[in-house]
Formats: C-alpha cells, structure tokens, sequence
C-alpha cells in the first residue's frame, strides 16, 4: 500500500527529514516557546523535521536524534553530565539562544565571588549552583544562533538549511545596517544609548525598530570597534558606566568589557 503522505521537496529533489530534539539547561526557555509561537509558519516547519523529543510541546520522548538544539547556560555539575550526553548522541550540536551561546543574563553572577551570590539570593537555603558557562566550554558545538530570544524566523531558516544541506552563514555587518535600512530614526538622537554599532546583524534590528536600543544579545559583530563605541556615547552624553552595563548583559562583550575595566 503506498503511503499518502506527500514528500517533501527542494528544486525536485526529496528532503530527508533529520529527526531534532530540544534540550534546555539553566535559562527562561523563551527561545523554545518562540518555536511554538510561530503559528503562521510552524506546519510547513514541522513537516520538513522530525521532532522527536521537545518537552514544551509534546509528551513523547526519544533519544533517537540527528539534530540537538539546546538552549541555556550550563550552571550546576549534573548539567555538564547531562550535556556531554546530548552532545554523544547529537550529529549537530545547535547552541540556541544568547544564554547557551554566552551565558547570558545568567552570566552577570560571574562578576560576583560565588558564596556572596548564595548567600544574597538564596539566604540560609542549601543550593548547587557554580559559575555559569557557555555550552562550547563544555562540549563541541556545531553551530549559534544568537538573540534573547531567538527570532523564530532565523532559526526556521537555519534549521532548514541544515535538512536540505545548504551552507549557513551570519551576517558580519552590525544591525545599524539593518536598522538604516528599516528608515529607523536612530535611537541615539532620541536619547536612547544603543549597541547597534558593534553587535552582529541577523534579527532585523528588531528591538530598534520598537524605538529600545540595543542590548548587545546577539554578539559582537565583525570588526568591532569599542573606541569608537564609547566615543558615540560620549557624545551623546553617556558614561562609560553606561556602555559597560550592556556588553556585560549578555555574556557576548565580556572580553571587550574587562579590557573597559582594566583601563
């Protein structure tokens, strides 16, 4: 008897459908809930993935995959175990989000001694918590995709790219880019500071476009000039306490922001 389900294709080519699982550690799991939120386009996603373990969105479980997308920093001993296990099974190891790309907000702990952090947030209550790192600290990952959240659009396109074999490459311009060519007013002349300049392009400046300046949750973007950052925002009136603050949010300037410290 054939089988009616139709096969997918690509220029005519049949797509072999990889099987992906989503795993998440130590993080808000907002970069898999923008998965799910993507009612529009989410059929014609799931029909080109086999998704076999995603805990957010289904009951059945299996180890059988090809493809991890794992989302979260790695904070405790047991995570570490955990996440070389994934990564056995995994063909392709995908950090999702600023959280397992980084570490994070959850990473702005590490500025702290880590009995300080216990003692101030937890009290006299007994937890396991260790400093916060990235998942390539740890194990192999095979590729990023940046963002807090991620933008569901970027991933289905990379995801995609994965199953029919094309090449995936980020953008190396900086998302004032993208914003000069959404017609953005720029943020600094509305007295809002900004790291457009230096962080990496991908999200269609998203947040820009909603007039709130940029974070920094996507990275650096190639060719990053700090010098030239800071002098932006000293004239437009910000300290360098300012600018200090943001490339520390995410994790992604954390280089860039102890060089800041040391001068």
């Amino acid at each position: 008897m054939n089988d009616p389900t139709p096969v997918r294709t690509y220029l005519g080519v049949p797509l072999y459908r990889p099987r992906v699982a989503f795993f998440e550690f130590s993080s808000c799991e907002g970069c898999q809930l923008q998965i799910l939120n993507n009612e529009a386009t989410l059929l014609d996603f799931l029909s080109l993935v086999e998704v076999v373990n995603f805990r957010e969105a289904m009951k059945e479980r299996s180890d059988d995959y090809e493809i991890a997308l794992v989302e979260g920093s790695i904070t405790r001993g047991d995570e570490t175990g955990r996440l070389k296990k994934i990564r056995e099974k995994a063909k392709v190891l995908v950090a999702l989000g600023s959280c397992a790309c980084f570490g994070g907000v959850n990473q702005l702990k590490n500025r702290f001694g880590l009995d300080w952090v216990k003692k101030e947030v937890y009290g006299d209550s007994p937890i396991e918590t260790e400093y916060v790192r990235p998942l390539e600290d740890i194990v192999k990952v095979d590729l990023k995709i940046f963002g807090c959240p991620v933008k569901k659009e970027e991933v289905e396109n990379i995801i995609i790219n994965i199953a029919i074999g094309k090449a995936i490459v980020h953008p190396k311009y900086p998302i004032c880019t993208e914003c000069k060519a959404n017609e953005n007013i720029c943020l600094f002349d509305l007295g809002e500071p900004c790291l457009g300049p230096i962080t990496r392009g991908g999200c269609n400046s998203w947040c820009p476009n909603s007039r709130f300046g940029c974070w920094g949750c996507r990275g650096p973007a190639e060719d990053t000039n700090i010098e030239q950052m800071k002098k932006i925002m000293k004239e437009h009136g910000f300290s360098e306490d300012t600018i200090l603050d943001r490339l520390e949010c995410f994790g992604g300037f954390s280089s860039y922001a102890q060089e800041l410290r040391k001068k």
